[in-house]
């Protein structure tokens, strides 16, 4: 018998070609879609990625955090400050943003990382209030009552309103794309292995040489770095800034509700909630309460029904995974010469 380790599977291929082919399409939207379909995807795109990132946090890393909106904020807050006070290109505050963020973020986890369990969970919250009280204190910045980015830094951007409605949608699907196609590639290397080894048993992982706390600080930093890249990008579609609204808990409320849903631990998971998410929220968002009812019943018959979201279930009853991270071993007869 012969064997061999293989990475992808017939389903991955034909996932990743519908993939390139669906990215070539939404490339082009720019040139036929209107303004409010583009602010749409624009929202779909990084809702999407602070879902993947979230999963990563949780679903790989074992890290429950309640507290993401403390990036999201940040990165918001990081934006203005660069516009602002630095007179940054707004485009280019995006990825500075996500490296300020991910520099803070090495401070906290020293921190948080101490707390175990709910204890760490309660702890990222806390954070995230902090952070909502100090920039709420911070008069340069509009304190409680927030600012505005100047309509220069939003000139700045393009010089036709069109124009810059292309450069932030175009940015968006980017960023959505980098964050599934990184995580991907992450967990396809050995800190995934490693990061698959802490999920199942941390015991078990430090006795085959796994550091532990060095693994789960890389995933928080790079999940610190691509939340608070995203909060400046939210930002810069909102263009006015609050700490009650960019340290709002809902941000992390609505990407769990993603993530449990479409199924944690999966890099199809979050795709497959982010769908159902704004599939529901659009026809029923103006009926206000009832909305949020149907998201919380709906969330609590997935994970009776499905404790693994909804393309766990999928997945397991079919036996297919379009973004395959684990290693298979094929077994095969060898020919016999003769």
């Amino acid at each position: 018998m012969t064997s061999r380790v293989v990475h992808s599977t017939r389903a991955s291929r034909i996932g990743m070609s519908v993939a390139a082919v669906l990215i070539l399409v939404l490339l082009t939207v720019p040139w036929w879609g209107d303004r409010a379909t583009m602010r749409l995807l624009v929202e779909i795109f990084y809702i999407l990625a602070l879902a993947q990132l979230w999963n990563l946090l949780a679903g790989y890393g074992g890290l429950v955090s309640v507290g993401q909106q403390a990036f999201v904020g940040l990165g918001g807050y990081l934006l203005f400050i660069l516009v602002i006070f630095l007179d940054i290109g707004t485009i280019w505050t995006v990825p500075m943003a996500g490296v300020l963020g991910a520099v803070i973020s090495l401070p906290i986890a020293f921190i948080v990382f101490r707390l175990r369990g709910h204890y760490f969970a309660i702890g990222t919250w806390v954070v995230a209030e902090v952070f909502l009280l100090g920039f709420a204190q911070v008069k340069a910045l509009g304190g409680g009552s927030g600012m505005s980015l100047p309509i220069a830094a939003i000139k700045s951007i393009a010089a036709s309103r069109a124009d810059r409605d292309a450069t932030i949608y175009w940015l968006a699907l980017a960023l959505a794309v980098a964050v599934i196609a990184g995580i991907y590639l992450l967990l396809r290397s050995r800190y995934g292995l490693a990061l698959t080894a802490i999920r199942d048993s941390e015991e078990a992982s430090r006795s085959l040489g796994v550091d532990n706390f060095r693994a789960k600080l890389l995933v928080y930093i790079l999940a610190a770095f691509g939340t608070s890249a995203i909060g400046a990008l939210i930002y810069i579609t909102k263009i006015r800034i609050t700490p009650s609204a960019a340290f709002d808990i809902n941000w992390t409320v609505t990407i769990i509700f993603i993530v449990v849903i479409g199924g944690i631990g999966s890099i199809e998971g979050p795709i497959v909630g982010t769908l159902i998410f704004f599939l529901l929220r659009e026809p029923l968002a103006p009926y206000g309460t009832w909305y949020l009812i149907l998201l919380g019943v709906t969330a609590v018959v997935v994970m009776l029904k499905a404790p693994k979201g909804l393309w766990g279930l999928f997945a397991e009853r079919f036996d297919i995974a379009l973004f395959p991270v684990q290693r298979r071993l094929l077994l095969g007869a060898v020919d016999k010469p003769g």
